[in-house]
Order: structure tokens, then C-alpha cells, then sequence
């Protein structure tokens, strides 16, 4: 700004620096000259240039000639005649003018937030003055009115600012009180970094705008999203109804509680309304920031009846409502029943029911704790929107639940009891549904004592999961014990069981045809031989454990699948000592293994080993290889059948051999009934020596020699014949003037049971009868 200082006649008394360089002329040249020298018009007269208006414009002129416009004003001084001129050059004062307007417009309105810092960050003007919204004192830096993580962040972005001089332009900002964390704001920040005349830093200029709204709707719209992706996905109640509070806090409410009807739980509808207070709900789940509140009710209590009838129809009625601490304290009281449903320190909740296909299922509780702000309408509309989808997928995983429930049971049935008791196995069957999510499968065990002390062991899978795999799989399961019944081979009986499967999937319909299937081993026992013959149709191969606990697969030769039919199936024998323990088991016990099915089946013999050396129970050894695997995310069920080998007595087994002559009848009658007196069941050595008379009779004149007789004493007595031919023996009626054709009849009236069974050459004729003595 040039002066000047012009006395009472218009001469020019002093001139400052800024006024030389203005016009290009030193003091000397004007001091004590007229002002109006100075004018580029020099008519126009010193009275006109003292009468013109403050900040008129008037045009100087410069050493060099050329006009230089200026803004004037001529103040008097008191007690002289002398005034003082002051100039600016024109462009500058009305670039200060503009500058003026912009700032006093940014200041006096309140949309726009506006901080002018000092370079320590300070504020040293601002417009930001509401208690109601926002209050930045003057002097204060951010770490004085936000919360420690957002002040650093914000320094860190100023301070960038003022030492590089690159603009923040637009960035979203989310701000905490200091001093009340639950107290948040988004804004959208500009700042700028001011200088002076020389390009000195300043300070930074921030402009906020508040974007608080937009936010809450951001934050509103990731919470839907979160929501539909995080809840449903399980088909387990409990998990569900986890998986809501989980999405509801921290970012909606700072506690949230789920309770639901207590026929949910079991799969059941719960009832169309409510009888008074009483909703008949248990709490499932629950979530607080900074842990649950002691006194408040924990999951797995009971929701207690309510007194308030309002609260109850609302929530029957299927809507949200919304109330502060003191309109739920006068609803529920403050007495035990408050402390019990109100948190200490709750201001706001919103309440949601669980409401699908016009059931109430549970309903949803939020509370807003740290919070000032209560839940507005979107609030309670997001929170509608929310239990709405949950609602969904809690009634799903009810329904589930029904369904799954009932098709294990229905499996359960099928099964065969899970420990079995034979003279010469002792065997326990453990079955494992799959892991979380999964239905019920096909697989099954099955323990089948059979005539003359042998046992059949059988495991199976069937394709598929759900009612339809554990259906196939009591069809096949009642087919086996029929085929076994017949005494067959189990090469022979997987044949008849693939004729089955066979007919089974031509029989579902087209879609479903290729689904039909099961793999299956078959395992029988003979403890006279200590052998057991195995058949597989593409099922994992058996492990036997030694008496010294070294256990190792059994090679087997595997068909198959039931229902591909055309192939044969092959028999492999093992010989197993008494003590030896026999695992049967299905996939899903070896899991899904990276490394191959060998590698999976050596690692579960190895285990088998570890169990049988521990000496631990059969039981024991059974759980501990189901329940290991249970800890891994099966998505197979699982069946295991162990089963341990008895041995007979030492004299249990007796056995002849006989010509085919009529003479050796009377031998073979004497030699069996002496061994059964010797046995100590001299009672039934007459039905003893009828039915080898009967029998051997029967082989003499229809078979032909060589003739065996074998006795096996146990808990029953087994009296076998053996003879060369095929022939099936068949039980008739003789009339009363038939000579023969008594035999069997006989032998049928004399014993519990009998039968015969065919071997590789010739058969065997069986009876059993039942002792009393050992």
C-alpha cells in the first residue's frame, strides 16, 4: 500500500517507499510538490481528488509515462490540516475485495464446514461453532476433539498437505469424539495449503462437508449385504441364529439377542399365537461388545412371560417396534424382570419377530448402549429386512432339522444293535452321520450268526444321501440277511445282491436310475477253519489286527459296484487266530485323503495297531476311530463294524469219517451219542443219535461215501453231516402207507433248527439243539 502525506494546500509532504516503487519516483521528486502533479489528466483539480469517494479509482501517472489505475482514499488527521493518501493498485484491491467476499460467504453459512489451521494444525479460524453438531475450539489440533486412531490419520493427511502442497480433494473421513467414542460422523474433506506473498506455508484450509448421511445409508446397505451372505448358509439352528447376532454387532447395535419358539428347536411349528405373555421362547444366542452383561438372560434360559400385552400382539402381528429404556422399564418393570431383559446402561432397542409362512418363529433384540443415537425408521426398516431373510432361513433349518431327524431314526431302525454277542465274535458297529449340513446317507453294518457257530459281517454304502439312500439301504440290508439265511458263498451272495441293485435302479424312474448303486463286503466267518472268506463289490478292503496288535488290509480282489452286473466277484481267505480283531468300515471314515485311499487305509491300520496294543475295549476302540474322525470336516457318513475273534474250547469240535455203509450207522450213532455223554449232555444224547442215524442214513443211500460227521459243542450243539452230492434235501409229509420219507421230519421235531448248505463239492446237512449244560 503506498501513502503519502499532503498538506492543507495539496502539496506532497512526505512519500512512502511502496509509493516510489507504485510510480517509479523517488520522494525528492515529489515531496513538495502538488498532488495533482501526479494525476495522469494534470486538469483535473487537487479539490476534485480530496472530494472523490473512498476507493474511487483514479489513474496516476508513472515516471515512464504509462497510467497506473489506483484505489484512493484520503484521510484526515486530527488536530492538522495535513491528510494522509493512501493507494493500492487497482487489480490488487479488487483481487483483496473478492477474497474478502469469498471468505466472509464461506464463514457465514453453515453447509460447508470451514478450518483455517495454523501450521502447528492449530485452529486459527473457523465456522464450525454449533454445540449441537460440531465444535472445533480455536487453538485445538484434532488429537483435542477426536478420538486417537482418527486424529493420527487426520495430522498424517494435513500434515502432507502442508509440506508437499498436493491437495486433498474429496476423501471420506470418519471421525469419533475424544471424548464420546459412540459420538461418529463422516464428512467429505478438501484441504488446501495456504501461503503468503513469497510462497510461504501458512497453514492448511479444510472444507467439510457432512456426509453423515450417506454413511449411515453405506453402512445400512453393507449390513444387507453382509446379512445375505453370512446368514442361511447353515442348516443348523443354532448356528443360524448365531450367525444373526454376529451380523448385528457391532455395526447395528452394540448387543443383539436371538430367541426362538421352542418347537424350532426339535423341528416342530411352533403354535399360531400366543396364550398371554408367555411366548414360549428360549434364548439362542446372544453377542455384546466388550462381553455379555452379568444378571442379563444368558443363551439357553428360557424367556420369561411377559406382562406388557402390547408388546406381545405387536410381535405376533409380525412388526418391528422401537422404544427407549424408559418406555421398556414402565412395559417390563425394573424388578427382577427388568434386570433380566434390560442391560444395564440400554437407552434404545428394536425389536424384530422371526416371521415366516405366518409363524413367529423367535423374534430379534437389538440395544444401542454407547450410542446417543436412538433407531430411526430406516433403522427399524433395515432391521425388518434383515429378520425377514432370517426368518427364512430359520424356518429352513427347522424344517431340516424335521426331516433330518426323522431319517435317522428311520436309519437307526435299520440298523441292527450296535454290539453283538456270538460264541465266537464279539463285535461293535458304530455309525457316524455326516458333518454339519449334510443328510443322512446309506451306509450300513450288519452281524448275522449262522448255523454250525459261523458269522457273516457285513458293511455297505449306498449312493446318494437322504430318505431315499437309507430306504435302498433297508432294502438291501433285509436282502442280505435273507441271502445269508441260504448260507451262500459271499461271492455268490454279492451276485444275487448286484441282481438286486440291478433291479432296483430299473425301477426308479430316469433321472434317478443312475443314482441307484452301492459298494459292499461281505465277510464269513468259520471258527472250526479260523478262516475268513471275504467278497468285495468296490468297497475299501478289511484290516486285521494280530493277536500281537500288528494290523495290516486284508488283499482282496475287489468286484465291482452293486448294479453295474456282468462282472463276477472274487473271494480272498485270511485265516484269523483268536484275539485277532476284524475292522468292516465305509470311506467316510478315511475321509477325503490328498494322498490316496492306500496311503489313508495304511494310516487307519496303524491306528487299528495303536488301539489293539493299548488293550483298550472293543467299545472304546470303536468310538475312539469314529469320534477322531468326526473332528474332521466329513462330508461322508460313516459305518465301522470291529468285531474281536473267540476262541472254541479246546474240545468243542469232534470229527469222523465214515464208508457209505449201512453197517457204519450204528458206528456213527455210538461214536456221537459217547461224545455228547462225555460233553456232560448225556440228555440229549437219544435226540443226538436219531438225528446222526437219520442223517447218515439219508447220505448213505442217497450220496454215496465218503460220509463226515462232525460235532460242535458250544452254547447249542451243531451235528453236521457232509456227503459228496448236490442233491437239496426237502422236508415232505409221508402218508400212512410210505415205507420212508420220515427222516427229516424227524430231525426237524428233534432239533431247534436245521439245514444244509452246499460247498464246493457236495453239502452239508445241519441240525442244532440247545443245551443246558455246558
Amino acid at each position: 500500500m503506498a501513502a503519502a502525506l499532503i498538506d492543507g494546500h495539496g502539496t506532497v509532504r512526505e512519500w512512502s517507499e511502496a509509493a516510489a516503487d507504485l510510480l517509479g519516483r523517488p520522494a525528492e521528486e515529489v515531496c513538495g510538490r502538488p498532488v495533482s502533479g501526479l494525476l495522469a489528466d494534470p486538469a483535473e483539480p487537487d479539490a476534485d481528488l480530496a472530494a472523490l469517494p473512498p476507493g474511487t479509482t483514479v489513474l496516476l501517472r508513472h515516471a515512464r509515462g504509462h497510467a497506473v489505475a489506483v484505489r484512493c482514499r484520503l484521510l484526515p488527521l486530527d488536530g492538522t490540516a495535513h491528510r494522509l493518501l493512501l493507494a493500492v493498485p487497482a487489480d490488487r484491491a479488487e483481487e483483496f475485495e473478492q477474497g474478502a467476499a469469498l471468505v466472509r460467504a464461506l464463514f457465514e453459512q453453515q453447509r460447508v464446514g470451514v478450518v483455517l489451521r495454523n501450521t502447528d494444525l492449530s485452529v486459527a479460524r473457523t465456522n464450525l461453532t454449533s454445540p449441537v453438531r460440531w465444535s472445533l475450539p480455536l487453538g485445538s489440533t484434532p488429537a483435542d476433539v477426536m478420538a486417537v486412531p482418527d486424529a493420527v490419520a487426520t495430522e498424517a493427511g494435513l500434515r502432507a498437505v502442508l509440506e508437499t502442497g498436493v491437495p486433498i480433494v474429496d476423501r471420506a473421513q470418519h471421525v469419533r469424539s475424544l471424548t464420546d467414542p459412540a459420538r461418529e460422523w463422516s464428512f467429505s474433506v478438501t484441504a488446501l495449503r495456504t501461503t503468503d506473498r513469497r510462497g510461504h506455508p501458512t497453514g492448511v484450509t479444510v472444507l467439510l462437508t457432512d456426509a453423515t448421511s450417506e454413511w449411515l445409508a453405506g453402512r445400512r446397505l453393507r449390513l444387507r449385504h453382509q446379512a445375505a451372505i453370512r446368514i442361511g448358509p447353515s442348516l443348523d439352528v443354532r448356528r443360524t441364529a448365531q450367525d444373526i447376532v454376529d451380523v448385528l454387532v457391532p455395526d447395528f447395535a452394540d448387543l443383539a439377542a436371538v430367541d426362538l419358539a421352542e418347537a424350532v428347536l426339535v423341528g416342530d411349528e411352533p403354535p399360531k399365537g400366543f396364550v398371554g405373555g408367555d411366548l414360549h421362547l428360549h434364548r439362542m444366542a446372544a453377542r455384546a461388545e466388550g462381553g455379555w452383561p452379568a444378571g442379563l438372560l444368558e443363551p439357553g434360559n428360557a424367556f420369561p412371560e411377559l406382562p406388557d400385552r402390547t408388546m406381545v400382539r405387536i410381535l405376533h402381528e409380525g412388526r418391528t417396534f422401537v422404544a427407549d429404556r424408559a418406555t421398556l422399564e414402565q412395559a417390563v418393570g425394573e424388578g427382577a424382570l427388568g434386570r433380566l431383559l434390560i442391560p444395564e446402561g440400554g437407552r434404545y432397542m428394536a425389536v424384530a419377530p422371526l416371521f415366516a409362512r405366518g409363524l413367529v418363529l423367535g423374534m430379534i433384540g437389538a440395544w444401542r448402549i454407547d450410542r446417543d443415537e436412538p433407531f430411526d425408521p430406516q433403522d427399524a426398516d433395515l432391521l425388518t429386512e434383515i429378520a425377514a431373510h432370517a426368518s427364512l432361513s430359520i424356518d429352513n433349518a427347522r424344517r431340516y432339522t424335521r426331516e433330518h431327524r426323522a431319517a435317522v431314526a428311520l436309519q437307526r431302525r435299520l440298523l441292527p444293535a450296535s454290539t453283538t454277542h456270538t460264541p465266537v465274535v464279539e463285535a461293535v458297529g458304530r455309525y457316524l452321520p455326516a458333518a454339519d449340513g449334510a443328510e443322512i446317507g446309506g451306509d450300513w453294518f450288519d452281524v448275522i450268526p449262522l448255523p454250525s457257530l459261523r458269522v457273516a459281517m457285513i458293511v455297505g454304502d449306498v449312493v446318494g444321501h437322504g430318505l431315499h439312500a437309507a430306504a435302498t439301504m433297508g432294502r438291501l440290508r433285509t436282502a442280505v440277511q435273507t441271502l445269508a439265511d441260504l448260507e451262500l458263498a459271499p461271492d455268490e451272495l454279492l451276485t444275487r445282491l448286484d441282481e438286486l441293485v440291478t433291479r432296483l435302479a430299473a425301477e426308479a424312474g430316469p433321472a434317478e436310475r443312475d443314482t441307484v448303486g452301492a459298494t459292499c463286503l461281505v465277510a464269513l466267518y468259520d471258527p472250526v477253519t479260523q478262516r475268513c472268506t471275504v467278497a468285495s463289490a468296490g468297497h475299501p478292503p478289511p484290516i486285521v489286527a494280530e493277536p500281537d496288535g500288528t494290523a495290516r488290509p486284508v488283499r482282496v480282489r475287489p468286484g465291482p459296484p452293486l448294479g453295474v452286473g456282468g462282472l463276477p466277484f472274487e473271494t480272498s481267505t485270511v485265516h484269523l487266530r483268536p484275539g485277532s480283531w476284524l475292522a468292516l468300515y465305509t470311506d467316510g471314515l478315511l475321509g477325503r485323503p490328498a494322498e490316496g485311499i492306500d496311503v489313508a487305509v495304511g494310516r487307519l491300520a496303524d491306528r487299528v495297531t495303536e488301539l489293539h496294543r493299548s488293550g483298550c475295549p472293543l467299545e472304546t476302540a470303536g468310538h475312539l476311530l469314529t469320534t477322531e474322525q468326526a473332528g474332521l470336516p466329513a462330508a461322508d457318513d460313516t459305518a465301522l463294524l470291529l468285531a474281536r475273534i473267540r476262541p472254541l474250547r479246546v474240545d468243542a469240535i469232534a470229527e469222523w469219517e465214515f464208508p457209505a455203509d449201512p453197517a457204519t450207522v450204528a458206528d456213527a450213532r455210538a461214536v456221537a451219542g459217547g461224545k455228547v455223554r462225555e460233553w456232560g449232555i448225556g440228555d440229549l444224547d437219544f435226540a443226538v443219535e436219531l438225528i446222526v442215524s437219520e442223517l447218515v442214513t439219508n447220505a448213505i443211500r442217497y450220496a454215496g461215501g465218503p460220509i463226515g460227521l462232525r460235532l460242535i459243542h458250544d452254547s447249542v450243539l451243531v451235528c453236521e453231516v457232509n456227503d459228496p452230492s448236490n442233491s437239496q434235501p426237502r422236508l415232505r409229509r409221508a402218508s400212512l402207507g410210505d415205507e420212508g420219507g420220515r427222516g427229516l421230519f424227524l430231525v426237524a421235531q428233534m432239533s431247534s433248527r436245521w439245514g444244509s448248505r452246499y460247498g464246493r463239492s457236495g453239502k452239508t446237512i445241519w441240525a442244532e439243539l440247545e443245551t443246558s449244560a455246558d
